[in-house]
């Protein structure tokens, strides 16, 4: 036998504001608020399911688990997620379903998700990017999975990239973050930056701001200086590019076009290229002279010189 479950007010009103899109979501909506319970749990699922290798992979998952209350094995087993049975067993009435296999929207399945997972980690899902794009939790995750592909390190870039292509490309040019299934040794995934549940800053960062996430990993860069240089402090952006490049460093582009483009060309800088294999563009280029680019505390680095 099940334990009592009550469902949870959150569970509820997810379903009744997104109201009925389709027949389908209509009866879906109508046997959950009914509440007709099946009296045989998984034993009556399996009975039909029970075959079927993507249904018991359940069981070696965080969501099959007996041991942990919070488990949805533990509550409703499957219904908890899936819905009242109703009269699905021979009449054949649908069930919630999840991912490739989804009867409802985006925005129902969630609500099924976020009636357990709802805590400070998901706290600005509602109107972040993956759900203002109708992407649904299972759509990302797999809940039947022993071992989740988002949450492992080494296949996490993977999944990301179905649909991310761009960013895929720039991790895989000449200079680019090393992340963890593409760069030996490396446990840098997508999440190390971003959120995928949502954040109040731009691009989903973790940080207050970019220059922020930047400095998680390269302190260094922080400063204070006693000679800034703008860029810097405004935003490692306007230099570099986040996820990969064809140039050194990850510059958006190389010197000096990377460095006129904010410097007017007066004095030497606009000679730059009046002849061939100078010293305004062999070697480092502008970084020749101007060698401490991100900052210098030198009494006499006022040009960002040693």
């Amino acid at each position: 036998m099940k334990k009592n479950f009550i469902i949870s007010f959150s569970f509820l009103l997810g379903w009744l504001i997104c109201g009925p899109v389709s027949a389908s979501e209509s009866q879906l909506i109508e046997k959950f608020q009914q509440g007709a319970y099946s009296k045989q749990g998984a034993d009556g699922c399996l009975r039909c399911h029970g075959r079927d290798e993507a249904v018991t992979e359940l069981f070696l998952s965080p969501h099959g688990s007996l041991d942990t209350a919070s488990s949805p094995m533990a509550k409703l087993q499957c219904e908890t997620c899936h819905g009242p049975q109703g009269k699905h067993r021979g009449k054949n009435e649908p069930m919630i379903n999840f991912g490739d296999k989804a009867n409802v929207s985006s925005t129902l399945q969630d609500s099924v998700c976020l009636s357990c997972h709802q805590n400070t980690h998901r706290m600005n899902w509602d109107g972040s990017d993956h759900e203002r794009a109708d992407i649904a939790c299972a759509d990302c995750h797999n809940v039947h999975s022993a071992s989740d592909p988002i949450l492992a390190p080494t296949s996490q870039a993977q999944e990301c990239a179905t649909c991310h292509r761009r960013e895929q490309a720039d991790f895989n040019k000449r200079s680019a973050h090393p992340l963890a299934d593409v760069h030996m040794g490396s446990e840098m995934t997508c999440t190390s930056c971003h959120s995928a549940h949502g954040s109040l800053t731009e691009s989903s960062l973790k940080a207050t701001s970019i220059n922020d996430a930047c400095y998680q990993c390269h302190a260094e860069k922080r400063g204070p200086y006693l000679w800034e240089h703008a860029p810097v402090v405004e935003d490692c952006t306007t230099c570099h590019s986040a996820h990969g490049s064809v140039n050194e460093a990850m510059l958006d582009r190389r010197a000096p076009q990377l460095c006129q483009s904010c410097h007017a060309s007066d004095g030497h800088a606009s000679r730059a290229y009046s002849e061939s294999g100078n010293a305004f563009v062999s070697g480092q280029s502008c970084l020749n002279c101007h060698s401490q680019i991100h900052g210098s505390n030198h009494p006499s680095g006022s040009l960002l010189q040693k």
